[in-house]
């Protein structure tokens, strides 16, 4: 089974990115590929930058990625109860290349922030809408309060609760 992960972020310290390299870590006999969205930073998208420069290369990079997956584990920041702009540029210019970007992929879908609501918002506005753009969402997940219930030096939930409520959702995957 081959697992891509990424957080809808390109902060280098990605609270996101840590929670799908530790969520991605409890599937057993997995290859796990993590993808960075800073590799994959491309204009602010337009479809006057897309007259001139056509379907991104990068683009086009990013949904091979996905294409070789099984299951997709995705943590989405959130930005002012919204998708951060690194994740929602990529996500635009695959679109333009297919519309189901996430090509009908098994998807745990995450959120987390330092705040209480653990990224609600973005993972509600997700859960909506990347099924039509191709994302088969078979669980989510929110870590709230991320500094309070995670162990950056271990690379884990802290939170028992949470943590067991994580490796449940994975096995039922």
């Amino acid at each position: 089974m081959k697992i891509i992960a990424f957080a809808g972020s390109n902060s280098q310290h990605s609270i996101n990115k840590k929670l799908a390299i530790y969520a991605s870590s409890l599937f057993e006999n997995a290859e796990v590929e993590v993808l960075d969205l800073n590799d994959y930073e491309m204009p602010l998208f337009s479809v006057d930058k897309e007259a001139v420069i056509g379907q991104h290369p990068l683009a086009k990079a990013f949904l091979e990625k996905i294409s070789t997956a099984d299951i997709l584990v995705v943590s989405l920041a959130e930005n002012n109860a919204n998708y951060s702009v690194a994740f929602k540029n990529v996500f635009d210019w695959c679109s333009r290349i297919g519309a189901k970007v996430f090509q009908e992929k098994s998807m745990l879908l995450m959120a987390t922030s330092p705040g209480a609501r653990g990224g609600a918002s973005v993972l509600e506005i997700a859960t909506k809408a990347l099924p039509r753009c191709g994302g088969n969402i078979k669980a989510t997940f929110s870590l709230p309060s991320f500094n309070d219930n995670f162990d950056v030096e271990k690379g884990k939930i802290s939170n028992e609760e949470l943590d067991e409520k994580l490796k449940e959702i994975v096995t039922s995957l």
